[in-house]
């Protein structure tokens, strides 16, 4: 797969979920509301989508249903959605911007970006449910989801990362908060796509390490990013993670250290991915590399 197929293929995976995730919007959210408005300002206001467009890709090289798929990955950023949101509050790490704009609580007011979160929580579950899906896709998903972005998941990477704050994690303590902040969520968009496939449990081992593998190079770059680009070219603040005194991957091993990680963790899972399924896991390895070459 070129380059050019894939930009095509990958604003393609976009599109469908734009569209589904707008028919979520008008489906599950009252029209006059406040709360609702301030969800889809940040719903809606672009991103890359890489969760969702992980769900389609998997999907699509499993053979899949794109309809399934496409609600499926719809939910899953809806879900992450939320947790930028309360990310981004005072009390969390009290970020003004949010891709290029003013973060939800700076535009609609503290209260109503955290309704505006906790909304797009529970629409993600009702988006599941009424997925075009079997009952046996709509449990497997939904297991997955409240397991990747709960108190197994997400939010304990949230608290351990809060925890700590002014103190100097080892590197095993960054791998554990990185892996449930970060990568809890990535596994679950991955494997959401082996659901729409009806082969969860066939590929769950080689899919979970790529995941694995792919939601650490995504942290470790966006750490490597805090210190190295500019607000401008990440659309929200730099430097924040060092004003809250955390130290990362970047601040621990140093820039260039982190940079070869990367390229080792993610040849050695498009390696892993390219035994296991051949040609077909084209996209997702240039996905794996274009996400550890990120300069923004």
């Amino acid at each position: 797969m070129n380059t050019s197929e894939y930009t095509s293929q990958y604003a393609e995976y976009v599109a469908q979920l734009d569209q589904q995730l707008k028919t979520n919007c008008e489906q599950l959210f009252l029209k006059h509301s406040i709360v609702a408005q301030a969800a889809q300002y940040s719903l809606l206001n672009g991103g890359k989508r890489v969760r969702g467009v992980l769900t389609l890709s998997v999907s699509e090289m499993l053979g899949g249903d794109p309809k399934v798929a496409a609600a499926l990955g719809a939910s899953v950023e809806m879900l992450h959605c939320y947790s930028l949101i309360h990310d981004d509050l005072p009390c969390m790490d009290d970020a003004d911007l949010r891709r290029g704009k003013p973060a939800c609580h700076k535009q609609y007011g503290e209260a109503n970006a955290l309704l505006a979160g906790d909304a797009l929580l529970t629409a993600a579950f009702a988006a599941l449910a009424a997925a075009p899906a079997s009952d046996s896709q709509k449990a497997q998903a939904m297991e997955l989801l409240a397991h990747g972005a709960g108190a197994q998941g997400m939010v304990y990477g949230q608290e351990l990362d809060l925890a700590f704050e002014n103190r100097t994690p080892s590197r095993q303590d960054l791998l554990q908060i990185h892996q449930h902040k970060t990568g809890a969520l990535i596994k679950t968009a991955v494997l959401f796509g082996a659901v729409a496939a009806e082969q969860l449990e066939q590929v769950r081992s080689p899919l979970s390490g790529y995941a694995d593998k792919l939601g650490l190079v995504f942290q470790i770059v966006d750490d490597v990013l805090d210190v190295t680009a500019s607000a401008e070219q990440l659309g929200k603040p730099v430097g924040n993670d060092a004003a809250d005194g955390k130290i990362t991957f970047a601040t621990l091993e140093g820039v260039e250290s982190c940079r070869a990680q990367c390229s080792a963790l993610t040849e050695q899972a498009c390696l892993d991915l390219q035994k296991q399924f051949g040609v077909r896991a084209d996209f997702l390895v240039q996905l794996a590399q274009t996400l550890c070459g990120r300069s923004f």
